[in-house]
């Protein structure tokens, strides 16, 4: 995978301080050895990226735990809702998520690459 292409597409994560070279490399070599190119033929490129996002977006989650004290790698579930004093508010995390998915529906990029998956792993379409 090519790290100036993905964060160009992905700018969010721009801040080599931040994601590391290493750390993209790291999960772009493992979404080589998962995603099988023959199947996911010219979504590959996409289907990668999002697989890093999801997992870097998830290393900065536990990086952030861990500067602040918490346990990082933590496995927590999709925040529906949240009340501070007398102000309170929740979410239809349903709304946002996709049946089964699991671990995928922690971030917006695992959502997107689960979305590829379903597609990718649909075989033959025939209309």
């Amino acid at each position: 995978m090519d790290i100036a292409a993905f964060r160009q597409g992905f700018p969010e994560f721009d801040d080599p301080q931040t994601y590391p070279d290493l750390m993209i490399n790291f999960w772009g070599d493992l979404a080589a050895k998962l995603l099988r190119p023959d199947r996911w033929e010219d979504l590959i490129d996409q289907g990668t990226q999002l697989f890093v996002a999801h997992h870097l977006a998830i290393g900065r989650r536990d990086q952030r735990a861990a500067e602040a004290g918490g346990v990082p790698g933590e496995v927590k579930g999709v925040v529906t809702s949240k009340s501070v004093d007398k102000v309170s508010v929740s979410y239809d995390a349903g709304k946002a998520t996709i049946e089964n998915a699991g671990f995928w529906n922690t971030t917006s990029y695992g959502v997107r690459f689960y979305q590829l998956v379903r597609i990718v792993g649909a075989g033959c379409v025939q209309l």
